[in-house]
């Protein structure tokens, strides 16, 4: 990796640490999915285990990768373990999805989630132009209007933040990330103290015709339960900022993750207390997109009309946290990339002034705003998860190459349960994948086309690093 004259300033403590987990994992999944999880088990009780369960999966994932951020404490995370194990092919494939997909239209989307949001608030919305496309069997409604400029605001405005300093995107993270959960914990509250109708009756009731659940019906349920647990990564990725470490990372991964399972679990118990469990599965959701969310008729069963409003506020607080998590931890992979000549030099430069990857973080902004305004990010965005899954896969399990091939490497946390503990989050990954190839075989060679699109950029740049001639090969040491 080339050596930069300006390094990165460790500035990220332990309280941004912990934020980054729970602000960027709290997104909008524990406020919608419990009603297809309840139409897929039928009853509350399993319901409630599948949150459970996943929360004990990501658990494990997070003990698994607290060990190699520990061990090497660089940005980009995950791309540094799979560039250690297997070397920089896979390392760029990790990275070219993150930049092009994850992370630029995955904060495109977050960003437009926001401005939707804000509609059911500031319901002054104009459309200047619109278009309908038909690609590949896909209609794409395309807009340009007041939504798709409020989008670009919030991407424009967070990078800027996160452009001054890694210490101010880490205070905003802290600030969005007490906001949320002062949220959450109203929305609770009133759900156990003051709303109307509520009753522990609930928990006995089951759905019409349901019976225990499958195999294959739990383990979709989990996966509906486990992309709500998602993002908790992003700390690993931010790891050559943050202060001690050694320390710090793994505290604030395992601390992070319990917090957001306890959340996470309380807040469904608090669901099924106030709704009856027909009310809970005809919510917002495939099977019923123009139903309310599930937070939503808990929201207005103590707050009334006022509800909807108080819950929509609370989803732009909560995505807020997201996306700028996501601005923050995602503009160190391609930094990370262009440090190892995968990438154009600019994006590896530090700024003398802020310590930050500031190039990095505009050209990030710059995709998410293109992405924001083709109004393709879902497409995008489901053809990623495969490939997610995949390379989440690999990077796990680079534990058991590294404890073999660094093994006086100093391990500040070593994770419990060695190796039982990596072993059954990758065999649970590993199943994922081959589910997905079984299930959604167009998202999991989607998913795949993410990667050969990238292939050219990587061998053009390692045939350049080959022969020497290398774009950035003047700063090769």
């Amino acid at each position: 990796m080339q050596n930069n004259p300006t390094p990165l300033r460790r500035d990220l403590t332990t309280t941004s640490a912990i934020s980054i987990v729970i602000g960027t994992v709290i997104g909008t999944g524990i406020f919608l999915k419990s009603a297809s999880m309840t139409q897929l088990l039928g009853s509350a009780s399993w319901v409630i285990l599948a949150w459970i369960a996943a929360g004990l999966l990501s658990i494990a994932g997070t003990l698994t990768y607290a060990e190699l951020a520990a061990m090497m404490p660089e940005s980009g995370g995950p791309y540094v373990y799979l560039r250690t194990a297997y070397g920089k092919l896979p390392a760029f494939v990790f990275g070219w999805k993150e930049l092009l997909a994850t992370k630029g239209a995955g904060n495109a989307a977050v960003a437009v989630a926001i401005a939707i949001f804000l509609s059911s608030l500031i319901p002054f919305r104009l459309v200047w132009a619109q278009h309908t496309f038909h690609m590949f069997g896909e209609q794409i409604n395309w807009q340009f209007g007041t939504q798709q400029l409020e989008a670009i605001a919030f991407i424009v405005i967070l990078s800027a933040i996160n452009c001054i300093s890694v210490s101010a995107g880490g205070r905003f993270q802290t600030l969005v990330t007490g906001l949320k959960l002062l949220g959450i914990a109203f929305l609770i509250v009133g759900a156990f103290f003051f709303a109307r109708g509520a009753s522990w009756a609930h928990f006995q009731s089951h759905l019409a015709g349901a019976g225990s659940p499958g195999i294959a019906a739990f383990g979709a349920a989990m996966i509906a339960a486990m992309w709500a647990y998602s993002g908790w990564g992003d700390l690993p990725i931010a790891g050559g900022e943050v202060r001690s470490p050694g320390k710090t990372i793994p505290f604030g991964l395992i601390a992070g993750i319990l917090v957001v399972m306890a959340i996470y679990v309380v807040a469904n118990i608090a669901y099924v207390y106030v709704l009856p469990l027909a009310d809970l599965a005809t919510s917002s959701s495939t099977a019923f997109p123009n139903a309310a969310p599930v937070a939503a008729r808990v929201a207005q069963a103590f707050l009334g009309i006022g509800g909807a409003a108080f819950l929509s506020l609370l989803f732009v607080v909560s995505a807020l946290g997201t996306l700028n998590g996501g601005i923050l931890t995602g503009s160190r992979v391609p930094f990370a990339m262009a440090g190892d000549r995968l990438l154009p030099e600019p994006l590896a430069q530090v700024n003398p002034q802020t310590r930050t990857p500031v190039t990095s973080i505009i050209v990030l902004a710059v995709w998410a705003c293109i992405v924001a305004l083709s109004g393709t990010f879902d497409q995008i965005t489901t053809l990623i998860i495969f490939v997610d899954v995949l390379l989440d896969f690999f990077g796990a399990a680079s534990i058991f190459i590294l404890r073999r091939t660094m093994v006086g490497a100093e391990r500040p946390f070593r994770t419990p349960l060695y190796p039982l503990v990596p072993i059954a989050y990758v065999a649970t990954l590993g199943w994922l994948v081959f589910n997905t190839i079984a299930t959604s075989p167009a998202e999991a060679f989607g998913g795949l086309a993410i990667i050969v699109v990238g292939l050219p950029v990587y061998l053009y740049y390692r045939s350049k690093e080959v022969r020497g001639t290398s774009p950035n090969a003047a700063q090769q040491p």
